[in-house]
């Protein structure tokens, strides 16, 4: 599927960089070392609610049981808006031969017109994609208990390096709106590459991954709540020649109102509620040479030592959440579901399969 091919292509080109937005928030005036406990622990509890929530469950699934596809047309062009794929597509079991390589859409009718593309379907079907392949006779007891509608989506492509693509959409489950999924990708020739994707769950949670890249490139990745950061690690790159993925500029970590900041492999410093922290000592450890992503979630630990003496690292902060948040942070890099059931469908649409 070609959409998804795009998706993953900007995963590899991006697998090095992690970001998010800036905003924080002043919540006390304790010691750092209050500090960065209390915020571990309310980003433990955010983290608990969000892991434990439907929509987690929906939009983390694994691609590794979703189709693949490769582009093997140098030439190949596509344009589809949102009005020539819009109506409503309710989930009908069949079983019948598939005369056009393995077609999605022919497991879906159309049951109404609407001015956004709504898919529906069963949600075991979403959870376990393989079985989207499969089809046995319970398949005609299921109910279309999961949907997802599309209220912007749009797909110009040219090239792996020439193209732009929107989705804007609310998934539901039960009739009961668990939380949204929105994707903006741009990628230039001229202008390079501009990603962001984002997780929002009813709870008021958003997990947020942004990249653009250029002479300097800034990427991000970040759980907030609210407007509120609750994490978030941001990397600024340089180009270099003898680089493949750029020398790193500028790290920082913000763990609430915490944040740890590296501009070179001497200069680190820590800063609560934007104060520098002088009594501290931080130190960055990288348990990998090979490894070229920089981050707590891959290869990355931070050491702390508080002005009392005592020590503590950020995974030991924050253990309980990384595997986690390693999960929120690698489906937003790869947006599996997009590529998988919504594009799938969208292309399927288009072209008329059935």
């Amino acid at each position: 599927m070609k959409t998804k091919m795009r998706l993953i292509l900007v995963t590899v080109i991006l697998s090095a960089a992690i970001w998010s937005c800036t905003k924080t928030t002043v919540v006390d005036n304790g010691s750092l070392k209050q500090t960065i406990n209390q915020s571990a622990l309310t980003l433990n509890t955010a983290m608990n609610t969000i892991s434990s929530s439907k929509a987690f469950s929906i939009l983390t699934v694994s691609g590794t049981t979703l189709k693949s596809a490769t582009i093997t047309d140098a030439t190949y062009k596509v344009y589809i808006p949102l009005d020539s794929i819009k109506g409503v597509y309710s989930y009908k079991p069949v079983n019948k031969p598939d005369r056009w390589g393995w077609s999605l859409i022919k497991y879906f009718t159309k049951t109404a017109d609407n001015s956004q593309m709504i898919v529906k379907m069963p949600l075991s079907k979403v959870t376990h994609p393989r079985s989207l392949s499969q089809f046995v006779p319970a398949d005609s007891t299921l109910t279309n208990n999961f949907s997802i509608a599309v209220s912007d989506y749009h797909n110009n492509y040219n090239s792996y390096w020439d193209y732009d693509y929107v989705l804007t959409s609310e998934i539901s489950v039960d009739n009961v709106v668990t939380g949204n999924l929105n994707i903006k990708s741009i990628v230039s020739p001229t202008n390079g590459i501009q990603y962001a994707s984002e997780y929002s769950f009813s709870g008021g949670y958003t997990a947020q991954y942004k990249y653009n890249s250029g002479d300097t490139t800034i990427s991000s990745f970040s759980i907030l709540n609210g407007t509120t950061v609750l994490y978030q690690e941001k990397l600024q790159t340089v180009r270099n020649d003898t680089a493949r993925f750029g020398r790193e500029h500028q790290y920082t970590l913000t763990i609430g109102n915490v944040q740890i900041i590296r501009k070179s492999p001497t200069n680190v410093a820590v800063y609560l509620n934007g104060v520098l922290q002088a009594n501290a000592v931080v130190k960055i450890v990288d348990n990998s040479t090979t490894d070229p992503e920089v981050s707590v979630l891959k290869k990355r630990d931070i050491l702390i030592t508080f002005d009392d003496g005592t020590t503590t690292t950020v995974s030991a902060l924050i253990g309980n959440s990384v595997t986690n948040i390693k999960t929120l942070f690698d489906s937003l890099h790869s947006v599996y579901f997009a590529a998988g059931i919504v594009d799938w469908i969208a292309y399927d649409i288009y072209y008329h399969r059935n």
